[in-house]
């Protein structure tokens, strides 16, 4: 019984000797950590800050020209258009052309059957020839009665009787000649001919169709010069005037195109209240077509040999607007003063009239906005120069 009760005794006191220490090493571990922690942040409050650029996001302030432009965009069309129609009745017999083949004016496009006019031709034609008899008839009374009146064998009755038959049969002569030309009209309508110099660029018809009047059968553009209809908002109508020079971008096409304002509508178009304005292209080699859509640039002001920065390089801060700036590798926040904002070699730009300098580093990106007074570090391929 005594074994049994120092054996316990023991065993309790091996156990508070191990939580005590344990709880000692739990302890000492927590404070370390927290030693740790603080030797941290003193060392990354004591670290010097510096922001790290790339060279893309670095630019220099230089001098150029700045161009305002009123950008403006529509379709082009050929300024000389001509749809060709039916003008008789009849059945088509041959088209001789297709789309996109070369026409000249006068060329023969289509062929109707012409028999039907070929007879009333020829019916025209018997009309005049009986006309023509009969007034050959009547001049003939007509002298002779003359001559009889003169010697008083007829009264004057009877001759006014024989001059107004002579009168009638003129008129009928004439009224032959009418329906002969009227005939000879409607056969030479029955050859369809191109009206002007240009391309087909349509055929609405094909042979053994039966086709009446107006019937519309092919259509043809001239594509030597174009014009681009295009609105323009009223704020920005008085910016041109016509005879201005143009730059256009076509679709589909590399090299920019020279226009020039032709026409401007007198009147605003209903619902946009836009004022339509008419840009016309040169084009001899027949390089731009119908339909193409095309994007005008017209130079509304410009400004040479100012200073100039990428518009992503300005930032404001309420209404004042600033740039940052690199002096002596530590980043700057520097006001600046804002004049024409427009284009230089296809990059959008600001002209700057005070806070810069040529030559000073700015950045050009917009980074959102970054901390002044901090050193700046150019980052390379390489490594950090």
């Amino acid at each position: 019984m005594l074994k049994r009760r120092t054996f316990w005794i023991i065993a309790v006191v091996v156990l508070l000797a191990a939580g005590l220490l344990l709880a000692k090493r739990k302890s000492q571990g927590t404070t370390a950590a927290a030693n740790a922690t603080t030797a941290a942040t003193v060392s990354a409050s004591t670290a010097v800050q510096v922001l790290e650029f790339l060279p893309a996001d670095i630019t220099e302030v230089k001098t150029a020209e700045v161009r305002k432009l009123l950008v403006l965009s529509g379709a082009l069309r050929a300024v000389n258009q001509a749809a060709v129609k039916a003008k008789v009745a009849g059945d088509i017999t041959e088209v001789l052309v297709r789309e996109g083949e070369a026409v000249q004016a006068g060329q023969i496009l289509v062929k109707m059957d012409s028999s039907d006019y070929l007879a009333r031709q020829e019916q025209a034609r018997g009309a005049l020839a009986a006309a023509q008899g009969q007034l050959e008839i009547a001049r003939t009374a007509r002298d002779n009665n003359r001559a009889l009146l003169d010697k008083s064998f007829i009264s004057k009755n009877a001759y006014d009787n024989t001059n107004n038959q002579y009168a009638i049969a003129v008129a009928n002569v004439d009224s032959a000649k009418g329906a002969l030309a009227v005939a000879q009209k409607a056969l030479a309508d029955t050859v369809i001919r191109a009206p002007i110099n240009g391309m087909v660029s349509s055929r609405m018809v094909q042979p053994g169709e039966k086709i009446s009047p107006d019937n519309r059968l092919l259509d043809v553009v001239d594509l030597r010069v174009l014009e681009m209809e295009a609105p323009v908002p009223t704020q920005d109508i008085a910016s041109i005037r016509i005879g201005q020079a143009v730059q256009l971008k076509i679709e589909g096409v590399t090299a920019a195109v020279e226009g020039k304002v032709v026409r401007i509508n007198p009147s605003t178009t209903a619902g946009s209240r836009s004022i339509m304005a008419y840009v016309q292209v040169a084009n001899p080699d027949t390089v731009l077509r119908a339909g193409m859509f095309g994007e005008a640039q017209l130079v509304v002001d410009k400004k040479s040999d100012v200073l100039t920065v990428p518009d992503t390089a300005i930032q404001y801060e309420a209404e004042q607007a600033f740039v940052y700036a690199i002096e002596n590798n530590v980043l700057q926040q520097k006001p600046v003063k804002l004049g024409l904002r427009g284009d230089s070699k296809g990059q959008t730009v600001v002209e700057i009239t005070a806070g810069l300098t040529p030559d000073a580093r700015i950045v050009k990106a917009n980074l959102g906005r970054l901390r002044a007074g901090v050193a700046v570090k150019l980052i390379t391929a390489t490594g950090k120069v």
